[in-house]
């Protein structure tokens, strides 16, 4: 099975770069061949990135290797609760996480789940021991290229919102994340005063 997966993911990235060349040539029908790569890897998910805050300011007073032990239990904390809600993990990328969903209450169920988990770790720790998370979560109609790695405009948003918006502790969504994941009990949305590129809207969950 992991050499099948293997295969089918190589052979995903390399139908892609193949049509990416042809759309290269001076006389291509784009159109036709941007309709051929939405129809081979089109799909609809949720898009999950988190990102651990603190980055910079951890490392310049503790080193490196204080950060790469934050990280470390990151990992062990969190991955299981993701993959209790059927999350699927494409990439490690250093402090950050990129996942795929395929139902949003799952995701923003999981969501909840990491920051409750982790506001309970770090209740009778120091705190530069505690791991603080941002998530960013989107929907929509995206690229996905295999178990490697996803493409398109919810893809950038949520990755901005978990990345670059969210403080720790924090979950922010798009819009259309929002419309289709629908209420959950429990929580409400704030709508942010400007929403990044890749989205018309974007929210703070309220918990």
């Amino acid at each position: 099975m992991n050499q099948l997966h293997r295969i089918h993911a190589s052979g995903s990235q390399e139908r892609l770069d193949r049509l990416i060349q042809e759309r290269l040539a001076p006389d291509a029908d784009k159109a036709r061949i941007d309709q051929r790569i939405w129809d081979l890897f089109g799909e609809d998910w949720c898009v999950m990135f988190t990102d651990l805050a603190g980055f910079s300011r951890r490392v310049e007073e503790f080193g490196i290797i204080h950060f790469l032990q934050i990280i470390h239990e990151a990992e062990r904390l969190l991955i299981p609760v993701i993959e209790d809600h059927e999350g699927i993990l494409l990439k490690l990328l250093g402090d950050s996480f990129l996942v795929i969903f395929r139902n949003p209450q799952k995701a923003m169920k999981c969501a909840l789940g990491l920051q409750q988990l982790l506001a309970a770790y770090n209740l009778d720790r120091l705190p530069e021991e505690q791991v603080l998370l941002c998530v960013g979560l989107g929907y929509g109609r995206v690229l996905r290229i295999g178990d490697s790695d996803v493409f398109g405009a919810e893809v950038n948003a949520a990755s901005k919102l978990g990345e670059d918006i969210a403080r720790g502790g924090e979950i922010l969504v798009t819009g259309a994340f929002r419309q289709q994941c629908g209420d959950l009990a429990g929580t409400s949305f704030m709508q942010l005063a400007q929403a990044p590129a890749g989205t018309a809207t974007a929210f703070r969950v309220v918990f």
